[in-house]
């Protein structure tokens, strides 16, 4: 069986920003991932600068998932669409684990999804209609621009890992966070 750990850092947003973020770089990133897999709003282009989201609070919470599984877990050898299956599960657990991020949230703070929004089975975006869930939609660290994999091995000393040749990863690590103490007049 799978178990979930919660790993968490405080850090200061403009130095986080400073350090981590490179929207220009990631959001091709972000957008490459999009041609293959389909469009989200909540990944770029956007209609607002990124850089001033960043800059908008004093603080940042890095709130990291860890799914570790078990040594059968491991050992076993997935069929393509047995392996496809197990990893869109967890990709689902996404919302659920997105409720912590939720609750921290108040009119100073803005919570970042865990990847790519997963709320809708399709994304309204794909077919130029607004989101269905903006209420809900939050946007994620790389798609601000941050490096979510350097921030990951220089806070936690973990790499980000993905499944291959049938195998899962020794773990699954699903990153959000939560701007917080926005700064007075934004």
């Amino acid at each position: 069986m799978s178990e979930i750990k919660k790993l968490t850092a405080d850090v200061d947003a403009g130095e986080y920003f400073e350090n981590y973020v490179n929207f220009e770089e990631i959001s091709k990133l972000c957008i490459e991932e999009q041609e293959m897999l389909g469009y989200n709003w909540s990944y770029p282009p956007f209609e607002f600068d990124a850089d001033d989201v960043w800059k908008s609070y004093d603080k940042l919470k890095i709130i990291a998932f860890k799914i570790e599984f078990s040594p059968e877990e491991l050992e076993h050898t997935f069929e393509e669409r047995e392996l496809e299956f197990v990893l869109k599960r967890f990709e689902r657990l996404k919302v659920k684990l997105m409720n912590e991020i939720y609750m921290l949230e108040d009119e100073n703070s803005l919570g970042l999804f865990l990847g790519k929004c997963n709320l809708c089975m399709r994304c309204t975006r794909e077919v130029g209609v607004p989101c269905k869930m903006p209420f809900k939609m939050r946007y994620s660290l790389e798609a601000l621009g941050a490096d979510v994999d350097r921030t990951m091995e220089d806070l936690f000393d973990l790499k980000v890992i993905y499944a291959q040749n049938g195998k899962l990863p020794e773990y699954l690590l699903f990153v959000g966070g939560l701007l917080y103490d926005k700064k007075l007049g934004d």
